[in-house]
């Protein structure tokens, strides 16, 4: 027997006997990723590029049974694993409390996991990986803690809350090396035991699989303030997602909203509320496991972090490890200067134009299949405006549009504005170049900035802006008309779109309003009368 096949015995022996064999005959144990068992379906073996339903095998009470009785308790978080290995078995119950499905998921120490990675796990530096499930980041981390513990002699601790890192049982699995283990009694816990970890045990390391939780964000802090290297794992593929997280934007700095002046915004040429960082980062470095052997690593997060606030893309460096087994750095790192501001940002920051134009051309987006009903026609340049570039990029990537960002409006066929743009002092039609199709979102989310695009490229995006900014200006003066005389007063007919915009104008100056008369000449009748 081979020693992957001997690694993973004590996997196959939990098994029921049919599933054993249809694994052993497809001769492609290798590559496999996880065994499914769910009561009354077919049997399912996920492998690295393909799953294989077993159609002919229908679990049964008696194969769950079977595998239960095989392996260690069940912990709070419904996870339980195999003495001396590094497997992980995590169940399903039904609401009787009684277990209807496993994921029986292979757990592997592999040595030289990390080579594409091991300068930056040498330098120091606190280290967050990010990737989705079954990428192989707590392989990577277990590789880590062994290369740091052995290797560079450092004393590391892990705090292994489900017993994946180290396996299950009381004696470390070999696959860390020198490096130390603690064991969490309930996930819930597992903040305590990381403050536990460093002060009692004085690491130079703390390896942590998935931090998940406010709390275990905070935690992460407190370690790090304390000078002690962090290499962790947290939910999420891209840095973005990161920041995008109430509950773990922290590990990055921490986003929150600030009021500028009104030259201040004129200067950056942005709304007067902005979000920016809120403290240092948690980690100095960010990995995003792109698959197995293919990686993006942001090596300076504050950097990052701060320019994706101001809506420049990042463009981090791509790792990727060849076929004869050599790393090539496939990118390098670009990103445009932008001075330090820290907390608070009180040191002056360029103006939202400048950083645009100085920043490298833009990738073209994802080439369109030619199955794709959108593929025809000519490619649709828009300029975000007020909005955030990096979600814009994100829809035409996910949607496959056939539309790229143009880092100015005199390049642009369309704009894309955030609402607050008809508010502020500085106006659409102040940009240059000619007057543009403009669709207007509320806020910045992703969600509303994918069915703008949609908007756009079903040719219906909304009014010009001229109209849209003389819309605004009418509202204001009929709302201070009304204030003054106390008597209602009638707007001119307007679009749906703009209509609405007025409303909710007239609603947050504490008046009531109404619409009057039917299209193609609708329009809104402000009232002096107070809202509730």
């Amino acid at each position: 027997m081979s020693p992957l096949m001997s690694g993973l015995r004590e996997f196959l022996a939990i098994l029921p006997t049919a599933v054993r064999e249809r694994l052993e005959a497809a001769n492609n144990l290798e590559s496999l990723v996880e065994v499914v068992l769910d009561y009354g379906r077919p049997a399912e073996a996920r492998y690295r590029d393909r799953a294989d339903r077993m159609q002919d095998i229908i679990v049964t009470e008696n194969d769950i049974d079977f595998v239960v009785r095989g392996i260690g308790d069940f912990g709070s978080d419904n996870r339980a694993g195999i003495e001396r290995t590094l497997h992980r078995i995590s169940c399903i119950r039904n609401r009787r409390g009684k277990i209807v499905g496993l994921t029986c998921r292979v757990g592997r120490a592999l040595e030289g996991t990390i080579d594409i990675m091991d300068d930056i796990v040498r330098s120091g530096q606190s280290i967050l990986l990010l990737g989705k499930p079954g990428i192989g980041k707590t392989t990577k981390l277990r590789e880590i803690a062994r290369v740091l513990a052995d290797e560079v002699g450092k004393r590391v601790v892990i705090v292994d809350t489900s017993n994946e890192i180290a396996g299950d049982g009381d004696i470390p699995h070999p696959g860390i090396g020198s490096a130390r283990r603690m064991q969490v009694r309930s996930a819930p816990e597992q903040h305590q035991v990381m403050i536990e970890a460093v002060e009692n045990h004085m690491p130079e390391v703390i390896v942590i699989d998935e931090i998940g939780t406010e709390a275990e964000a905070m935690a992460a802090r407190t370690i790090a303030e304390r000078g002690v290297q962090l290499v962790a794992t947290a939910h999420g593929q891209t840095l973005e997602n990161l920041m995008l997280n109430p509950t773990l934007c922290d590990l990055i700095g921490g986003i929150q909203a600030v009021t500028l002046s009104d030259d201040e915004a004129r200067r950056r040429g942005t709304q007067k509320t902005v979000l920016e960082r809120k403290a240092p980062p948690t980690f100095d470095v960010v990995i995003e496991l792109i698959d197995f052997d293919r990686m993006a690593v942001h090596h300076n997060v504050q950097k990052t972090v701060d320019l994706l606030l101001r809506g420049v893309p990042p463009k981090p460096e791509i790792r990727a490890r060849t076929g004869a087994g050599s790393v090539e750095v496939v990118r390098e790192e670009t990103s445009v200067d932008l001075p330090d501001p820290g907390p608070g940002f009180d040191k002056p920051v360029p103006a939202f134009d400048r950083i645009e134009l100085r920043e490298p051309a833009p990738e073209p987006a994802s080439p369109i299949p030619s199955g794709d009903r959108r593929s025809s026609g000519p490619v649709l340049r828009i300029f975000p405006y007020g909005i955030a570039r990096t979600r814009l990029e994100r829809a035409i990537r996910e949607k496959r549009a056939p539309a790229v960002v143009a880092p100015d409006s005199r390049q642009a066929d369309a704009v894309m504005a955030i609402r607050s743009a008809f508010q502020g002092s500085r106006r659409l039609r102040d940009l240059p170049g000619p007057s543009l199709p403009t669709v207007v979102v509320k806020s910045n989310t992703f969600s509303q900035i994918a069915a703008a695009l949609d908007e756009l490229l079903a040719g219906g995006p909304g009014p010009a802006p001229d109209q849209e900014s003389e819309a605004m200006e009418e509202v204001l003066a009929a709302i201070e008309t009304v204030q003054q005389t106390g008597k209602p007063v009638e707007l001119a007919p307007r679009p749906a779109s703009i209509r609405r915009l007025q409303f909710q104008m007239v609603q947050a100056r504490r008046l009531a309003s109404e619409g009057v008369g039917v299209e193609p000449n609708r329009r809104v009748r402000i009232l002096p009368t107070k809202t509730a």
